[in-house]
């Protein structure tokens, strides 16, 4: 494999992601003329075991599920590390109250727990040094007028999308050797994309009966490898709602993107034209009497399979061989169920798909799509406890199939 696609690849996998907010509420460990810090955080490990049949071979984009060396033999891999969620350790700033003003910093630090990968994908036991992501660095200021965001978090398209999934604390799809040492996916590129955290400046209005709307000015990125020039930033929103009707707990979002992007003057299809990107997300879901349903979705041009606007990633790219964008679209169902005050049962499946371009010179994935089904069980309020099975199938458009039986067993601790 080209070294180029290894260091895409390490990109995408250490890209994961952690909700903007604490699991459980953070304790303090100090205060000071008003000011005040806190902690929480994350320790998750994962046990993983998958068997994969070989990909469909030349003339065939890459696959998630066996990229890293593999493609054109079975995969049977046993795993230990982190799941979807690296660790995470949190520190918290409060600082006294001004004019009615409620100011925070979060800084959040996300180690992974496995060595190194070697060039193979095998562990690499003497290289320990952790990938270190400090993806959450931002500070808030919230009054009657709503609340500022400055920093680095996680980007509003897609992002409820990702964080109501529920294997955003297990571990979901497991990738191909070449993301040994980073996280697994998830539902990542198999029924939404991930949305990555970025420099941004974001506003939200104050809580309207349970509605609030967001709009964000981010980081632009990269829509395709021909991208030279990103001289307009990238634009997000996001209306939700959240509310409780007696005993019924329901939420809802739409999210949005938009940004353009010039080709290069020298590029081979399309030189000097204007790429965009151009989505929508949306989600539903309701909880009552200890069962939780969810379902969410989302569409778009020029956008990828994997991570928003991923560029050429796999030879799946946002855009197509004659630089045109593709249409991408995909969905996640999910339901949860308390069986008991300790023990949660869960199931959820969903698919991303491509279409192809005007020009193809190789077969593209047409579809990658994954079911789980999740036992946990919550040891204490701070430690759980979860057994999974992921069966994962990827589609080219020329028919070709790929699929994969994938086990993991875990446990997570929150403070």
């Amino acid at each position: 494999m080209k070294k180029s696609t290894l260091v895409a690849l390490g990109v995408i996998a250490v890209a994961s992601l952690a909700a903007n907010k604490p699991v459980y509420a953070a304790f303090e460990i100090g205060e000071a003329k008003g000011w005040k810090l806190s902690t929480d955080g994350i320790v998750d490990f994962f046990a993983t075991y998958n068997v994969t049949t070989k990909g469909p071979g030349a003339g065939h984009s890459l696959s998630l599920l066996s990229v890293g060396g593999n493609e054109s033999s079975k995969d049977e891999r046993f795993g230990t590390g982190i799941g979807l969620l690296p660790s995470v350790v949190a520190f918290n700033v409060t600082a006294p109250t001004v004019n009615g003003v409620d100011s925070n910093v979060r800084v959040g630090i996300y180690p992974a727990l496995q060595n190194k990968a070697n060039a193979n994908g095998t562990s690499n036991r003497f290289d320990t040094s952790p990938n270190i992501d400090f993806r959450e660095f931002f500070y808030t200021a919230k009054g009657a007028y709503g609340e500022l965001l400055i920093g680095r978090a996680l980007n509003l398209y897609q992002g409820k999308n990702i964080l109501n999934d529920m294997t955003l604390l297990t571990a979901g799809v497991v990738p191909g050797s070449a993301f040994r040492g980073n996280t697994t996916l998830g539902h990542i590129g198999y029924g939404y994309l991930y949305t990555n955290f970025g420099p941004q400046a974001r506003y939200t209005t104050p809580d309207f009966n349970g509605t609030k709307v967001a709009f964000s000015i981010g980081e632009p990125y990269a829509i395709s490898a021909d991208t030279t020039k990103t001289n307009a930033p990238r634009l997000e929103t996001e209306i939700s709602y959240n509310k409780t009707f007696g005993g019924t707990a329901v939420q809802a979002w739409l999210s949005g993107l938009y940004q353009s992007a010039k080709r290069s003057e020298t590029a081979t299809a399309r030189p000097g034209k204007t790429n965009e990107s151009i989505g929508g997300a949306y989600g539903l879901g309701a909880g009552f009497s200890g069962i939780n349903l969810l379902v969410s979705g989302y569409g778009g041009k020029g956008l990828g399979m994997v991570s928003v606007q991923d560029g050429d990633f796999l030879g799946s790219s946002s855009v197509d061989a004659s630089g045109k964008e593709r249409m991408h679209w995909g969905f996640l169902a999910q339901g949860t169920y308390a069986l008991t005050p300790t023990l949660t049962a869960g199931i959820n499946y969903g698919q991303s798909r491509q279409e192809t371009g005007e020009v193809e010179t190789i077969s593209i994935i047409k579809c990658q799509e994954a079911a789980t089904t999740s036992l946990t069980y919550s040891f204490t309020s701070f430690i759980k406890f979860t057994g999974e099975y992921t069966y994962a199938q990827n589609t080219w458009h020329d028919g070709a199939k790929q699929h994969s039986n994938q086990f993991a067993l875990g446990s997570t601790f929150f403070w």
